[in-house]
């Protein structure tokens, strides 16, 4: 199965807005950082927040930000909203479902409810930034009058 871009792009909007916590996102911001247009990011946006998946304050300091937790916000429902979740097969009649549009029916929602395991918070937390191990920074060494020594 083949996500659309869309997807994509929804799934980074709502890792960045859990990145941030509760802080306000501002999405020309946002769409700039995932290298996304302005346009096509306020559409997954305003499609997110009519989902119900992000809330937004309007005016100059306003932004967008999770309406509701990332651990409860579930991949498979992020998918579900954001694209058609329903098979149909050409030439299979839409008034009685036949056995191919039952088979791949049952496969979309086996795939579903393996992204319904997985949460946001989960994603989110493999795009944390991680401290960078370095080594430990000696203090200077200094003379009596608190002025420090160059080594050369």
């Amino acid at each position: 199965m083949r996500l659309t871009k869309q997807t994509g792009h929804a799934i980074r909007i709502l890792i960045d807005c859990a990145l941030a916590g509760d802080d306000l996102v501002k999405v020309a911001t946002l769409a700039d950082r995932i290298d996304i247009t302005h346009q096509n990011a306020f559409k997954i946006v305003h499609l997110l927040s009519r989902a119900g998946f992000i809330s937004s304050v309007r005016g100059p300091n306003g932004g967008i930000r999770l309406a509701k937790p990332a651990k409860d916000i579930r991949i498979g429902d992020i998918v579900s909203a954001m694209e058609e979740t329903s098979v149909a097969i050409v030439g299979e009649d839409a008034v009685k479902t036949g056995p191919l549009s039952s088979l791949f029916g049952d496969a979309l929602a086996a795939f579903i409810s393996v992204l319904d395991a997985h949460t946001l918070a989960e994603l989110a937390a493999m795009h944390r930034p991680q401290p960078t191990p370095g080594r430990k920074v000696q203090p200077a060494a200094t003379t009596r009058r608190g002025m420090a020594i160059r080594k050369a």
